[in-house]
């Protein structure tokens, strides 16, 4: 096989891994929650903890992708995690407990950190040792994929009026489909300190206040992007004027999201990764917050575009920053910056669910998503002075 027909199988692997873990096992309850909600007893609260416990699994395996080192760890958590994806799916369908749930949420979570730091780690490391450019924007597609084939699946299953218990059925049965080719494309990690040419793998950290800086912007991050990846499709929903479009605004956020990873590299090789975060972070406010100004279907779409073609950009360009402080050891660095991120998605869903219940709407948990993002905004402005006072700049690809 050639090198670059090889390249296209491993980030091809990614992509599915991304698919199956994030697709399904983290965004398929997305969609799933207002048939969730309409055929059980599931209320906002109820369905806010759900999305908390799931993200206090995504943090357990941001911890661990950060305690490991070993690439030939990774490696074998990358495929444990692709069967956690199949099972805990398929076992949120034999039951209606909220304890068992949790459970499962959680476990599912755990798996999501598969597609997105073990296998994003997996896939820089390679890049950069075949002397590829070191970016992760085609990997994190593969999240735009997901949320359109979550959205797609709901449709059709509703359409052929599947319950739903059956839809976790069909959405495990689709997971164990995609997971076998993921599992088969992604290469054996190599080890070695060195690239395919021989040239030395060199670490180049950061100073520890603008790591400091970097892990609260992204904790602003992670509480903006996880009220619309959980709520979207309820808060359409919730709207009379839109209603029945719930779903078709989460599969047009996956529709934004498939190129944006892309597009934000070729923005960050313009202007540099912090000028893009920056440009990301100030756009995702909008996207955030238009829903709690108008119910508008013009509204309601901008924010989709706004909202789906910012956040990937944010989780690609971050994490992409940590590989290249890091190529020895990629994913270390990465789940570092995603339990600040994790941290946030355990803490606001809970809390706008809550918020939900008692205020009858969304409108502030939106607002007080929107603001912490504009936080973050400040201090991705403060850390571009930072780099130009150090005069130091994130490492290029390779």
């Amino acid at each position: 096989m050639s090198s670059g027909a090889e390249r296209y199988k491993v980030l091809a692997a990614g992509v599915l891994c991304m698919i199956v873990t994030i697709g399904i096992a983290r965004f398929s309850y997305t969609s799933l929650l207002p048939i969730m909600q309409a055929e059980t007893w599931l209320d906002d609260a109820a369905g806010g903890w759900l999305a908390a416990f799931n993200y206090m699994g995504y943090m357990a395996g941001a911890l661990l992708a950060a305690s490991v080192s070993d690439l030939r760890t990774k490696d074998r958590l990358y495929r444990l995690y692709l069967v956690l994806a199949v099972v805990t799916t398929f076992a949120m369908a034999f039951t209606d407990n909220m304890i068992v749930w949790a459970v499962l949420r959680f476990i599912s979570g755990l798996s999501s950190s598969g597609g997105m730091l073990i296998a994003s780690g997996l896939i820089l490391n390679w890049l950069i040792r075949h002397h590829y450019r070191g970016e992760l924007g085609i990997h994190f597609a593969g999240a735009g994929v997901g949320i359109i084939f979550a959205s797609a699946v709901v449709e059709l299953l509703v359409y052929l009026a599947q319950s739903w218990d059956l839809q976790w059925i069909w959405f495990a049965v689709c997971a164990l489909l995609l997971s076998i080719p993921a599992w088969l494309w992604m290469p054996q990690p190599d080890t070695r300190p060195v690239t395919v040419s021989g040239a030395k793998l060199v670490d180049q950290p950061p100073s520890q206040l603008f790591m400091a800086i970097m892990l609260v912007a992204y904790f602003c991050a992670g509480y903006g992007y996880v009220i619309s990846a959980t709520f979207i499709v309820d808060i359409v929903e919730g709207q009379a004027a839109l209603k029945g479009m719930g779903q078709w605004v989460f599969m047009l956020i996956g529709l934004a999201v498939m190129p944006a990873a892309i597009l934000w590299d070729r923005i960050a090789r313009a202007v540099g990764y912090l000028r893009a975060l920056m440009m990301a972070y100030g756009i995702q406010i909008i996207g955030i917050v238009l829903p709690a100004l108008t119910d508008s279907m013009l509204g309601v779409v901008l924010s989709a575009l706004f909202y789906g073609g910012t956040f990937i950009g944010c989780v690609s360009l971050v994490l992409t920053m940590a590989g290249r402080f890091y190529p020895t050891k990629p994913a270390k660095l990465m789940g570092k910056m995603t339990l600040a991120y994790g941290v946030a998605q355990i803490v606001a869903p809970a809390l706008t669910g809550m918020l939900a219940r008692e205020n009858g709407n969304y409108d502030l948990g939106l607002f007080l998503a929107g603001g912490f993002v504009a936080l973050g905004t400040l201090l991705i402005i403060v850390l571009i002075q930072l780099e130009n006072k150090e005069q130091r700049q994130v490492p290029e690809a390779v």
